[in-house]
């Protein structure tokens, strides 16, 4: 780690952390609030990133291509008369989770598995490169804005893109060597109201492949249908709370071999800066 201790911590003119574990828990709050300060905190979202730099052009296709289904709107763009794009911001991520889609039947408005699976693919590899820009923004954040401390928001799909038992895993030694790696544990009741949430409003979200293949066959079989007649819904409401139970063994294996940890109770007890910094040095050695 690049803290060697408690001390070292407190004394470090650059904080660099990464914040990982379920979407929900409190990531984006502590970041968001570290931003605004006013102690020169960078905010480096991996979901912004994904969805900018690496997913943007994917998306605004996707619109582009439901725009020409209309004639009126059809001929806008084919005159250049209008200009399509995603508004995505750190706070409303909408138009990547939208794009990303549900497997399904396409009258209830999920995709085909093929080109569900394909854009998986993309999302896994835009994630990746997205946790390996994360050295570069520290760079950038310190040379262009003078802004010394940074925190990374990653998605909560970070555990399944890296190897957290790996020890040689490219990155996660690239993000150990620049930032201190947090995860924020949630408990058993955490998760139920995270699957409560989930079935109010099911979203989009990025499964390994082996899990998206072993769960899309098992949740036709217990339900008896065709991939055409799957309720996309329905599958990503069940596939929930077993994703959650799916990821919470990685999420541990990488604050064990690669971080530390602190728990949901303890991030909703933080209030500012100072909080924040105390609560770090508690996981680390006197």
């Amino acid at each position: 780690m690049i803290y060697r201790n408690r001390a070292d911590w407190l004394a470090s003119a650059r904080k660099r952390v990464l914040l990982f574990g379920m979407s929900g828990l409190g990531k984006t709050y502590l970041a968001s609030m570290l931003r605004g300060s006013g102690s020169g905190w960078f905010h480096y979202s991996v979901d912004y990133r994904i969805g900018t730099r690496y997913m943007g052009e994917y998306i605004a296709d996707n619109f582009k291509r439901e725009a020409m289904k209309n004639p009126f709107l059809a001929e806008l763009l084919l005159s250049d008369s209008v200009c399509i794009e995603s508004n995505i911001t750190f706070d409303n991520l909408a138009p990547l989770s939208t794009y990303l889609g549900k497997p399904g039947s396409a009258a209830r408005g999920g995709l085909a598995l093929e080109e569900y699976e394909r854009r998986q693919t993309q999302h896994r590899q835009a994630e990746q490169a997205a946790l390996l820009d994360t050295p570069y923004f520290i760079r950038r954040a310190e040379e262009i804005y003078r802004i010394p401390n940074f925190v990374c928001d990653s998605g909560g799909s970070i555990c399944e893109v890296v190897d957290p038992d790996d020890p040689t895993d490219p990155i996660l030694t690239a993000l150990s060597k620049n930032l201190l790696m947090v995860w924020i544990e949630g408990s058993a009741a955490h998760t139920d109201e995270l699957v409560r949430r989930f079935d109010r409003a099911p979203k989009p979200m990025y499964y390994s492949p082996d899990f998206l293949d072993r769960k899309w066959v098992q949740y036709r079989v217990e339900r008896g249908r065709r991939e055409d007649e799957v309720d996309p819904d329905d599958f990503v409401r069940w596939t929930y709370r077993q994703a959650l139970d799916h990821r919470q063994p990685r999420y541990a294996a990488m604050a064990r071999n690669w971080g530390v940890t602190v728990t949901a109770e303890q991030v909703a007890l933080v209030r500012d800066e100072k909080d924040f910094i105390s609560l770090i040095a508690q996981t680390l050695p006197a």
